[in-house]
């Protein structure tokens, strides 16, 4: 099968017919989920269906490494190349390198003269004239407060950058694509409007998609088509890692994704975590490590220091833990940042692994006990290595049922537990990894 057939094929030429034929020179698009679900792959299939057609692409990656989003680029090609029988595919491959320009940061931070430097200097030195310009990680809060000293910038403000890119855009004659991290307090189920970050700019959004979660798939919505009051009802159903049309035949093989997609969440700390850290560094996997001001970790790699009011995102009454984990923790500062830090590492996740000992009452034992209670009270899949008992159980919904060998099955995964690793318990954790990467 050749590149056009292959194109042809793309969830973007279905969801073209629902939107006017595409988003337009100079216009908009967002693409709005939560963390986890699937923002950058979508991003990247938006690319790849440029690329496919001879364009020139520019991806800007805010927050991530060069290597991180090049393993994206690699994985969904391989599986559609491998999915469509797809011919001279190494020749393909160097082609769609050539038309794309991979451009990362590693703050969140995108003045507009920032990409208008960027762009001049591809243009210069490359002859590179991009036909699409693929934003992923913008902050469109207008960047959170750190520090009490810092402000956020204004609504005026984000609305002035997003004006200004969609400046560069039209100027550029190119499609402009953005993405946007929500939150399942604000959206809700099923919404059927552009709601926060959003809703504020809704006015400068040509085009905006939500990515629902589901089981095993991803929902996308059409939220707002250029200028119609009522969008079209549209609901493809993508797989959860590629962000590919889900047929019968394909839901029976889950693609293969390369370790540097994968980003492990925890928290650093002696025991489990450092081990967790330890061996997504040997398999190649991305690490997050969050961690406060006044806390030791044992891993560097990948370390995220929680300001005040991030660690307020995650804060719990006492009430609260004593009714749900049915026993009293530490009432002191250092001990509750602990918990705050812990809901940071389950928030985003889409699997949580954890190293323990499961107690009579179902709770697991220690701080660790909060990592599993988090994942069961989010209905996330929850796995805990029982030093005890030496064996997996995973959450069923209504006990700890008994499992043989786990797998790393989500893009971004909670890895925690205990200070005081057994070797049993440390073989558990690197035999996890090697069944998932080795």
């Amino acid at each position: 099968m050749y590149a056009k057939e292959v194109n042809d094929s793309s969830p973007l030429r279905i969801l073209e017919k629902s939107i006017h034929g595409g988003l337009g020179k100079g216009n908009l698009g967002v693409v709005m989920a939560r963390a986890g679900v699937g923002k950058t792959a979508c991003l990247v299939q938006i690319g790849l269906d440029d690329l496919m057609r001879g364009r020139d692409v520019l991806h800007v990656a805010l927050g991530q490494t060069l290597e991180h989003v090049q393993s994206w680029y690699d994985a969904l090609f391989d599986d559609l190349a491998q999915r469509t029988g797809l011919e001279e595919r190494e020749v393909l491959r160097a082609e769609l390198a050539r038309h794309r320009v991979i451009k990362t940061y590693g703050d969140h931070v995108l003045p507009p003269e920032r990409l208008e430097k960027a762009i001049a200097m591809f243009q210069e030195h490359l002859g590179f004239q991009p036909a699409a310009i693929l934003i992923d990680g913008y902050d469109w809060t207008g960047g959170k407060p750190r520090d009490p000293g810092q402000t956020l910038v204004p609504v005026t403000g984000v609305a002035a950058q997003l004006g200004a890119f969609k400046g560069i855009a039209k100027r550029l004659g190119c499609e402009l694509w953005i993405t946007a991290q929500t939150h399942r307090t604000e959206t809700g189920r099923h919404p059927t409007q552009v709601t926060a970050p959003c809703a504020p700019y809704v006015g400068l959004i040509d085009v905006a998609v939500y990515l629902e979660p589901g089981d095993h798939h991803v929902w996308l919505r059409l939220l707002k088509d250029h200028g119609d009051a009522v969008p079209p009802d549209t609901h493809l159903v993508l797989h959860a890692d590629t962000m590919r049309i889900v047929t019968e035949e394909e839901d029976r093989r889950r693609p293969t994704l390369p370790p540097a997609a994968f980003t492990l969440l925890s928290g650093g700390a002696p025991g489990a975590e450092a081990e967790f850290g330890a061996c997504a560094e040997k398999h190649g996997l991305a690490e997050m490590n969050f961690t406060f001001v006044g806390r030791p970790t044992e891993r560097t790699r990948g370390l995220y220091t929680l300001s005040e009011s991030e660690l307020r995102q995650g804060d719990v009454s006492s009430s609260y833990l004593r009714a749900h984990m049915h026993r009293k923790y530490p009432e002191t500062p250092l001990f509750r940042k602990v918990l705050q830090s812990i809901w940071h590492q389950v928030s985003s996740a889409g699997q949580v692994f954890c190293v323990g000992v499961i107690q009579p009452d179902d709770t697991v034992k220690g701080g660790t006990g909060w990592a599993a209670e988090l994942a069961r009270h989010w209905t996330k899949p929850v796995h805990v290595y029982d030093q005890e008992k030496k064996g997996w159980f995973a959450w069923d919904g209504g006990k700890w049922a008994k499992e043989d060998a786990p797998l790393i099955q989500k893009t971004r995964f909670t890895g925690t537990g205990t200070r005081f690793l057994t070797d049993d318990g440390r073989e558990a954790i690197r035999s996890l990894f090697e069944r998932s990467f080795g």
